[in-house]
């Protein structure tokens, strides 16, 4: 296996260890996930009693308030204060918050849980999470529990989540919905409004905790304009003890900006979430007060950048990065070109943390940085707030600034999953609020990182689905012969192709080069790209011959148009070296990656990624050619320079492991590979994640080499557990599902079972003739090995 999947060390050359961080057994109690803070003045109101009446004994309780639609009651606090109680009280073992505004948000956090507690592997969210749930139901010494989902957007997404009925676990939800499906598990505990008495009490122990009164009457009348709604007396609690400021004169300013605000905002239910004028004037007040605190005019733009993404955490570098700091330095210069002051500096990190902490004290988000990739949340109500009222323009010309600061933040490799869920929820999170400014003269690449990532964390068919999308609109927003609909159509029949879809992608990408030969020419880089790919899907069909003949005439096109040094030229004849082994002539290739390598060396230097993988496919070849021992050596040199320029857990090094762990195999220590490979697979799972083409790769050869090395039962159970992963990530048809159904028949018969193995290989050949075609080199090779089933088995 040459660059993505590697070779190996013999065994004689020596070894390298590589141990999985130890395993520690969880200590109770135990917590998992965040509990909110708890907000100033907060009420011990009738609710808090019903909560905890509703969940004693084992139950559900399902927060939702009277209001239907309306957010910021105070339903999150509630939860916090309860589960803040049940465990300072002694009452839990286990206590899990979820911030499970998605149905994979959910999955994640059991997955999270169900790795502290029994050592699952939390890159295989889906399988995690329901051996979390099974291990909640009720036994015999069993920890008490309780699991909060807070902000369930959709019911639905619950399915197959609830936590079980448990008399020593509870279950807490809180939802904007009132759905039957949601009393069915448990009881309804309605959230409605502060009361006149409980909103009055909120305003006076926020300023008691200053040192300051206020009369009754002018509490008690602020609590009526705003409503009584909690979220909004907050936020003029905090501005009130930011800007001491009487309730009195905090009143009349309020009004002012609420008739500001109703001669913007005429039409009747213009607000979100249906809050009164007030409500809305009070978070404007807020937001102006926060943006005069230094440093002063950054707060406002902050906030609104934050409003487009995702409201349950955005990574700080998104908001501090290079893009963010610009727009933050443009919208300062912006409020300071017509004032006496000079033009200000370019905004600083510094200055940009210092606005997130500005809003923070004015409570309009919650700036976290102990939480890793979710460090900002923003209530949905106060995004909706600064960004509903914006105009088109501005609102546009906003997401496509959220979208730069994403792709900044974007590591050009997904080494930290965390990180990278975290910005596919933003870039998600953004699509939804402003998906048409995305293609906008151009689909933003924003959208490429997006549906890359998917796919690198082994979402093949979420990664079609998204690239199809982006297909369809680039072709209806920007036109079908514009740069990005092509461009996103080249996406489409790559990861169609990753997805199995090989003939599919091949005919999408046919089409593809007749509109680029009619746009662009049959000259233009693009044009020649497309020919790139037709051909690597030409030799995965089974054409190995017709792809190296392929490459072999676009190598000559491309020596003409664009030289011998370029960098498609390069990877043009990294190709066909690659396809002329695939082809059977190892020493060829072999000579092939030589002579680029000496190129690469002369272009790029020793320590550059294409030099380092170009030396690991010419060691590849050599083992492949039949020299073992010197393709060890070369892998294992090369093991040394990766570790060194690249780091142990980047995915080339992890590729070199396995082509180490290959040839060891391949030079007669099964058993050592096996262990080898073993110790890759951790690695992988917790780098790459579970569901990553690589990974399963590697379960698929870990299965095999416990087979060769004297486990033939080992490698059916490997393989058939593989085998549900592969019809659940790759779908049935995928060529790597069906190798992996051919390899279980092997391994049957090689246990004797040879009827068993003769009849799983005749429904493979149907299956394989259908999606591969008849005269493809792996269904030859299926045909050969049914009839030496049938034969051993006396069918023939």
């Amino acid at each position: 296996m040459h660059a993505a999947q590697g070779s190996v060390a013999a065994n004689h050359i020596g070894q390298v260890t590589y141990q999985a961080a130890p395993r520690h057994t969880v200590s109770w109690p135990h917590q998992v996930g965040v509990i909110p803070r708890r907000a100033g003045s907060f009420q011990d109101r009738a609710e808090v009693h019903r909560l905890r009446s509703a969940v004693e004994g084992g139950g559900t309780a399902v927060v939702c308030q009277v209001l239907a639609g309306m957010g910021g009651v105070g339903k999150t606090q509630l939860a916090a204060d309860h589960a803040r109680q049940a465990w300072g009280n002694g009452e839990l073992d286990l206590l899990v918050w979820v911030t499970a505004a998605t149905r994979q948000a959910v999955i994640d956090a059991y997955a999270r849980a169900a790795a502290d507690i029994l050592h699952t592997d939390p890159a295989d969210p889906e399988r995690a999470a329901q051996a979390f749930l099974a291990w909640l139901e009720p036994a015999p010494g069993r920890p008490r529990w309780l699991i909060v989902l807070d902000d369930v957007a959709d019911p639905g997404d619950l399915r197959d989540l609830w936590p079980p009925a448990h008399p020593g676990g509870r279950t807490l939800v809180t939802t904007r919905r009132r759905d039957a499906a949601l009393s069915s598990h448990g009881r309804l505990v309605p959230v409605g409004l502060f009361t006149p008495a409980e909103a009055t009490a909120h305003l006076r122990h926020a300023l008691a905790a200053q040192g300051r009164s206020e009369p009754e009457s002018d509490l008690g009348a602020l609590a009526e304009d705003l409503g009584h709604l909690p979220l909004a007396l907050s936020q003029a609690a905090a501005y009130l003890v930011d800007t001491e400021l009487s309730a009195a004169a905090y009143r009349t300013r309020l009004a002012d900006r609420a008739r500001q605000l109703a001669d913007l905002l005429p039409e009747a239910g213009s607000l979100p979430d249906d809050q009164s004028t007030p409500a809305a004037a009070a978070w404007s007040l807020s937001v102006e007060r926060a943006n005069e605190l230094r440093p002063a005019g950054l707060a406002r733009p902050m906030l609104e950048l934050a409003a487009m993404l995702d409201p349950n955490g955005i990574p700080e570098q998104v908001l501090t990065g290079e893009s963010a700091l610009d727009y933050l330095t443009a919208e300062r210069s912006f409020e300071h070109r017509h004032g006496p002051t000079p033009q200000p500096s370019s905004v600083t990190e510094e200055e940009a943390t210092a606005a997130l902490r500005a809003l923070h004290r004015l409570s309009l988000i919650d700036h976290s940085p102990a939480e890793a990739h979710q460090v900002v949340r923003v209530h949905q109500i106060v995004q909706r707030t600064v960004r509903d009222p914006l105009d088109p323009y501005h609102r546009d010309a906003l997401a496509r600034r959220a979208a730069d600061a994403l792709t900044d933040a974007w590591p050009d490799v997904d080494r930290d999953a965390g990180l990278a869920s975290s910005l596919r929820a933003n870039t998600t999170a953004l699509i939804a609020c402003a998906e048409g400014a995305l293609y906008h003269h151009a689909a933003h690449t924003v959208l490429q990182l997006l549906g890359e990532s998917l796919g690198d964390s082994g979402q093949l068919t979420a990664a079609v689905a998204h690239f199809q999308r982006v297909a369809d609109n680039t072709a209806r927003l920007l036109g079908p012969d514009h740069p990005s609909t092509l461009a996103s159509r080249s996406d489409l029949t790559i990861w169609r192709g990753q997805a199995g879809d090989i003939h599919g992608a091949a005919e999408a990408a046919a089409l593809l080069l007749e509109d680029q030969l009619r746009l662009l020419g049959h000259d233009h880089p693009n044009t020649l790209m497309i020919r790139a790919n037709l051909a690597s899907l030409q030799g995965r069909a089974g054409d190995v011959p017709g792809a190296a003949a392929a490459f072999g005439a676009l190598l000559e096109d491309q020596l003409r148009v664009m030289g011998p040094d370029h960098g498609a030229t390069l990877t043009t004849r990294n190709n066909l070296a690659l396809w002329l082994g695939q082809a059977g002539d190892a020493a060829g290739a072999a000579a092939a990656f030589a002579t680029l390598l000496e190129d690469h060396l002369r272009l790029f230097g020793p320590d550059h990624p294409h030099t380092l993988t170009t030396r690991h496919n010419l060691a590849g070849s050599r083992g492949d050619a039949g020299d073992l021992a010197g393709a060890a050596a070369a892998f294992i040199t090369l093991m040394e320079d990766r570790l060194r320029i690249l780091g142990p857990d980047h995915p080339h090094t992890l590729a070199t492991r396995h082509s180490i762990a290959h040839l060891q195999g391949k030079a007669g220590d099964p058993a050592g590979a096996a262990h080898a490979t073993a110790a890759l697979l951790e690695d992988r799972l917790r780098v790459l994640g579970a569901d990553h083409p690589d990974t399963l790769a590697t379960r698929s050869d870990l299965a095999h080499l416990r087979g060769e090395a004297g486990d033939p039962a080992g490698a059916i159970e490997g393989l058939t557990l593989l085998l549900e992963e592969h019809r659940r990530v790759l779908g049935p048809d995928h060529p790597h599902t069906l190798a992996t159904r051919f390899g279980i028949a092997a391994w049957r018969g090689v246990t004797g079972d040879h009827g068993w193995a003769a009849k799983a290989t005749a429904a493979l050949l149907v299956d394989h003739r259908r999606v591969m075609g008849a005269e493809h080199p792996d269904t030859l090779a299926i045909r050969t090995a049914l009839t030496y089933w049938h034969r051993l088995a006396g069918e023939q």
